[in-house]
């Protein structure tokens, strides 16, 4: 049986896009390959935990810059890469600290594979000095997996190795959004709580690219039937936001929220509000799940990011110019007067995700991956 080692920023059951597509190929491949795994742990310590069968090394760390660092974890990557000797080597990025030790010490015998779920955005001062290190990673890479062409094709580093490049789309797993017979009453007391209301519904951690300060402002531009929601962890932007919106009764950030909290926003919405900004959304597994429970949703327009390749303009949901709130509003007030056309697009986004981003088509997406 050939062998795959994942490095990751974090791994399962740490919660995120990454962290979630991590576990999702560990899963596709059972039994057909074995996987390991080496990560961070956001504890100091260290711990070796077997999940589903996979070894997960983590190794304790400090943020320094929103960077994870870690004394030992370059040694077990050394380790791993020359005792294991795995056939695939999977990194998922940006991580430029786990790249360099990838780098370092992987043979010619391991295939890289290059999981690029982000360009480097924000940190502009960080991304001229670390763009040697990518772009000797995606020349040495076997391939290059993205989540949505609109990234190749955007990414001022992907759309140099194009011939590399596979589209995988992230997947939605549709048995942890089942409602349960808790999740459904739950839905039905806010549906009754908020009678005759348009119930929008937004999931995310509360960071700046998630652009829920601008979905706050939207909140003070539609009229009194229009209630917002946010469910996700308190982020850099949380005080912000609770400072800005205090005045206000019809928007609430609920914070992190259990399943069936989360499932029961979700059955009572009628609209899913997205309003992330930048790249650094790369695919949007949140949007997707709103999709899959039959919501329309309304997305700025981001320039080379996958959220505009799952939200299909016009007919999956809506779409406005990027922090146009004026414009975003105006899509709401839309989708509010019009029940047929909530209706039409709801059904739309349900069946998207269906056919593109169910964990079935991640699986046979994934698996071809590893096709010689």
């Amino acid at each position: 049986m050939k062998k795959i080692l994942q490095i990751s920023k974090y791994y399962y059951p740490e919660l995120g896009g990454i962290e979630k597509t991590a576990k999702s190929i560990s899963d596709a491949v059972q039994g057909k390959y074995e996987m390991r795994v080496v990560c961070f742990s956001r504890e100091k310590s260290n711990a070796i935990d077997i999940i589903d069968g996979v070894k997960v090394s983590r190794f304790g760390s400090v943020k320094v810059a929103s960077q994870p660092l870690s004394v030992s974890i370059g040694a077990k990557i050394k380790h791993e890469l020359r005792e294991y000797k795995p056939d695939y080597v999977i990194v998922h990025e940006p991580d430029p600290f786990l790249t360099f030790w990838v780098l370092k010490y992987i043979s010619n015998e391991s295939k890289l594979i290059t999981y690029w779920h982000s360009d480097i955005i924000k940190q502009k001062i960080g991304e001229k000095l670390l763009r040697s290190l990518y772009f000797k990673e995606l020349k040495r890479a076997y391939r290059i997996v993205a989540t949505s062409p609109n990234y190749i094709d955007g990414s001022p580093y992907l759309s140099r190795f194009k011939e590399k490049c596979m589209v995988v789309p992230s997947c939605v797993d549709e048995k942890n959004l089942i409602p349960s017979d808790t999740s459904h009453k739950m839905a039905m007391e806010i549906r009754e709580k908020n009678k005759e209301k348009i119930i929008c519904l937004g999931i995310g951690r509360v960071v700046p690219y998630k652009g829920f300060e601008y979905l706050a402002q939207v909140a003070r531009l539609v009229d009194e039937r229009f209630v917002f929601f946010v469910s996700g962890y308190p982020g850099s932007s949380t005080n912000r936001i609770n400072q800005d919106t205090k005045d206000l009764s019809n928007f609430t950030l609920l914070g992190a929220t259990s399943d069936d909290v989360q499932k029961a926003y979700l059955e009572a919405a009628d609209i899913f509000v997205f309003p992330s900004i930048t790249k650094n959304e790369a695919f949007g597994l949140g949007l997707a799940e709103g999709m899959y429970f039959g919501k329309p949703a309304v997305t700025f327009y981001i320039k080379g990011s996958g959220v505009n390749y799952v939200n299909l303009k016009d007919v999956t949901g809506l779409e406005v110019d990027n922090r146009n709130v004026e414009k975003y509003a105006e899509a709401l007030k839309m989708l509010a007067d019009d029940e047929g056309l909530r209706k039409r697009l709801g059904e739309a986004a349900k069946a998207r995700v269906e056919h593109n981003f169910l964990y079935k088509q991640y699986k046979d997406n994934i698996m071809k991956v590893f096709e010689i």
